[in-house]
């Protein structure tokens, strides 16, 4: 194949901006210079960086339901979802698939859709349906009764790169404020304001039953398959040790302070929002994510229930954190790799990698993505 030459780029290397030429061949980076050439495409001082890298992101549900009570085609959500992480520049993405729901609404997706889900990503991914390259998150909720026996038959799914063990009850870990839980789960969920003490009730009773159990069950199978374990939204010292113990190896949105730098002294991967970083706060009421940057406690962002935010929240870090551009977008791209063990193949401009790569105006107001190559090849 042919040699494609990308030139007059400012190239956002591991360790510096370099102002040059990038080469690939047969989808693999060849060759990176400084310097300007007199072929190839010429990218006029744009930016050119590594495709993003996106550990959790719900956006599939938000395509699959778009407003309460309505369900897309399946397939065609799925397409959607895709195409809304292409055009944001996520070429490698860990689909977060949700398995036990905190509601008992009949037709949640996280109790009856979670089957369909995986599998529509998979049929997908192997039919060459999609843009980026799609993995699957499995998100448990850990006082859900059946938890266990509904994530263990997906525990050697070829597509499975992450499980992480989420534990919503009320009064703990993202909803300390009991306020702030209702508000949430009145609005987003539909629970009626009337019936909330009585699911606030059913919620405690469900963690009290099985959050343990399941709990235990689901490290021991990761441990023993070598899947990577996150915790989520842990607000303690005590919460992040026992995610330690348990060969934890990322720390999804810590709550507090205390918790991130546990967590980010003990070698864990610290995870943030990206909304959180643009909006400049936790919709939850929890600790802002640009003053953990600016803590150097975070290791990686994602861009969670908005795909666009991802690229824009790296900027944003740059701008605010006073980080060099090449530093900050290691937070959405090989930081992440190297959670799900695939920084040897994608997340950085580096001779022998995948040639999965963004090129980027920067106006100082929002950064606009101009292309998208997976492989070599322009999908967006």
């Amino acid at each position: 194949m042919q040699e494609q030459i990308y030139t007059n780029y400012r190239l956002l290397l591991p360790t510096e901006e370099v102002l040059g030429t990038l080469v690939i061949s047969n989808g693999i980076i060849i060759d990176i210079q400084p310097g300007i050439v007199s072929q190839g495409q010429n990218g006029e001082g744009n930016y050119l960086l590594a495709g993003l890298v996106e550990l959790h992101t719900d956006n599939l549900e938000k395509c699959i339901s778009p407003r309460p009570g309505v369900r897309w085609h399946l397939e065609a959500a799925a397409v959607n979802h895709d195409r809304d992480l292409i055009s944001s520049g996520i070429t490698t993405v860990c689909d977060a698939i949700a398995i036990g729901d905190v509601t008992p609404r009949e037709d949640s997706l996280r109790l009856h859709h979670y089957a369909p889900m995986i599998d529509v990503i998979a049929e997908g991914q192997a039919a060459g349906r999609f843009s980026t390259e799609h993995l699957l998150h499995l998100r448990c909720e850990l006082g859900y009764e059946h938890l266990y026996e509904t994530v263990e038959p997906y525990s050697e799914h070829p597509l499975l790169a992450l499980i992480s063990l989420m534990d919503h009850t009320p009064g703990q870990r993202q909803f300390v404020n009991i306020d702030k839980y209702k508000q949430y789960y009145i609005g987003k969920h539909g629970v009626p304001e009337a019936k909330m003490e009585e699911f606030i009730n059913m919620r405690l009773e469900y963690q009290r039953k099985h959050a343990q159990e399941n709990r235990q069950a689901l490290v021991k199978m990761t441990q023993e398959k070598g899947i990577s374990l996150a915790s989520h939204d842990d607000a303690t010292v005590d919460h992040v040790r026992e995610a330690i113990s348990e060969g934890a190896v990322l720390a999804e949105f810590p709550t507090t302070i205390d918790a991130a730098k546990e967590a980010h002294s003990n070698g864990l991967l610290v995870l943030m929002g990206a909304p959180n970083v643009v909006l400049g706060r936790s919709h939850s009421g929890n600790v802002s994510a640009m003053e953990l940057v600016e803590l150097d406690l975070v290791d990686i962002i994602s861009s969670d229930y908005v795909p666009r935010s991802l690229l824009q929240s790296a900027f944003l870090i740059s701008q605010q954190a006073q980080k060099p551009l090449y530093e900050a977008i290691k937070l959405i791209t090989i930081n992440s790799a190297k959670a799900i063990n695939l920084d040897n193949e994608i997340g950085s401009l580096e001779v022998g990698k995948k040639a999965d790569f963004i090129t980027v105006h920067d106006d100082g107001i929002v950064p606009r993505i101009l292309e998208v190559y997976k492989k070599g090849d322009r999908v967006a």
